[in-house]
């Protein structure tokens, strides 16, 4: 959304829908959505504060989320929560939020950097975390990344392969202590995950490799230039 193109009367109302949220401050909702390109225009403040703040809020929610409903040790958690923290998995968080509709920037695309998906997620979190508080929040990232659909990283990742080649990823799921373990294989690489049951195990895994291929595919990209 370019600075000729800014929010008029109704995309405050379908933000929030996108988001599941009803903000009491308007304009706190409008600097979460302001690229600094945009800002640099206008002259208003940019959502680069609020992504500060929303990434310790996320790592906090995230953190308590693993050790309330998980018996893995220090070592296990840290590895899980980066599979839900990473840049990857909360640019595909803001994906499935469809929060880019309503990102106010100024520029070509070309403007929208790798990270910009992930930045906004975190800032809309820590807008959220303002207007709201801390259940807000809660009820906000189990929506859109604790508590994902156990189906959707295995959707994603069968999409992603797909694109690529002929082959379906392939799942080995056996039992281990206190659930399952599965190792899925794709494109020449292979990731691990654990869950309590066999569904669970099987869409940490998924997650697990799609954050691999996607961290390969960005180095590639680099690469590249």
């Amino acid at each position: 959304m370019k600075p000729s193109e800014d929010w008029n009367k109704d995309t405050p109302e379908r933000a929030e829908r996108a988001i599941g949220y009803s903000f009491k401050d308007k304009a706190l909702l409008k600097t979460g959505f302001t690229h600094k390109s945009y800002a640099n225009i206008t002259g208003e403040e940019s959502n680069e504060r609020l992504e500060f703040l929303g990434d310790a809020v996320i790592q906090f929610i995230v953190t308590e989320a693993l050790f309330k409903n998980s018996v893995k040790d220090e070592g296990r958690m840290t590895e899980e929560r980066q599979q839900y923290v990473s840049r990857d998995a909360l640019g595909s968080a803001a994906k499935r939020a469809r929060l880019i509709e309503f990102m106010r920037y100024a520029g070509g695309d070309d403007t929208l950097g790798g990270k910009t998906p992930c930045n906004l997620f975190e800032a809309v979190t820590a807008g959220i975390y303002l207007d709201g508080g801390i259940r807000a929040v809660r009820a906000f990232l189990k929506r859109f990344v604790v508590n994902a659909d156990t189906e959707n990283y295995k959707t994603q990742l069968q999409e992603y392969v797909q694109q690529r080649s002929k082959r379906l990823p392939v799942y080995a799921v056996k039992e281990a202590s206190g659930g399952f373990e599965c190792t899925v294989s794709a494109l020449g690489k292979r990731a691990r995950g654990a869950g309590k049951s066999k569904k669970a195990a099987e869409s940490a895994a998924a997650m697990a490799l799609l954050q691999k291929l996607n961290e390969s595919n960005r180095k590639a990209e680099e690469r590249k230039h």
